[in-house]
């Protein structure tokens, strides 16, 4: 299948061109791993991080991949594996976040967040343990998996369930995958809010400040980093899921 084979780790981040995926991809970078980074929609942000990885003296390619779509979703692994002859981490970080309430929520709507958060990262994960081999997978969650609210219900439902997945894969695909997860908390604002909407929020939770993508991205490498860790879910929020 592959045309090349490169001496160095290779990560795939799905959603990588920006915000939390850009950061996570330029961290991985920086660690020494190449960079499969996919995007559907964010073309010209995806190539623009590209340019920063190389310019920092890493390697990045970026595919182009519709989660929505099972089929396109399906043959995501298996290209990263043409061309680059290996697959050693998997970060299913690409989501949607949009609000729907159990009783007015639109299946449409319903249907979309669990194809993209859920069912898309099912897919690379079951492709990871066929075709890699041997790795680690990390899925991003959310700190409100612990929680019951329902103002973004089926974004919400979809993380919950990607949490299940996560400690059920890790039983199943082991010894030759490690599965574990991060759970962000008050990181980045939703795209409509600003800046100021988190230093609000974090008045109310423990640490009583908000997280930086920086954060995110440390928790992901001490994952990787820590071979006897699998099924865990680590919560970066300041002690959010803790009240």
């Amino acid at each position: 299948m592959a045309k090349k084979t490169t001496p160095r780790k290779v990560a795939l981040v799905t959603g990588g061109a920006k915000r939390i995926g850009e950061a996570l991809c330029r961290a991985l970078a920086r660690s020494g791993y190449s960079i499969a980074l996919q995007y559907s929609t964010s073309g010209t942000e995806a190539e623009q991080t590209a340019k920063r990885i190389y310019k920092d003296g890493g390697v990045c390619a970026t595919f182009v991949c519709d989660l929505a779509d099972g089929q396109a979703t399906e043959n995501l692994v298996p290209s990263v594996l043409e061309e680059f002859g290996r697959l050693d981490v998997l970060v299913n970080n690409a989501s949607i976040f949009e609000k729907s309430s159990l009783e007015a929520g639109s299946v449409e709507l319903w249907d979309r967040h669990f194809a993209v958060n859920l069912k898309a990262p099912y897919i690379l994960m079951r492709a990871f343990a066929r075709y890699a081999k041997t790795g680690s997978i990390i899925n991003i969650l959310d700190t409100h998996v612990v929680r019951n609210k329902t103002l973004y219900a089926a974004y919400l439902l979809s993380k919950k369930t990607l949490a299940g997945l996560t400690k059920m894969a890790a039983v199943e695909f082991a010894p030759r995958v490690r599965v574990n997860a991060v759970a962000p908390g008050l990181i980045l604002p939703p795209v409509s809010q600003k800046n100021g909407y988190l230093d609000r929020l974090a008045k109310q939770i423990p640490l009583q400040r908000k997280g930086k993508v920086e954060n995110i991205s440390y928790a992901v490498l001490f994952l990787l980093e820590s071979d006897y860790v699998t099924g865990q879910v680590i919560y970066v929020d300041g002690g959010e899921h803790l009240i």
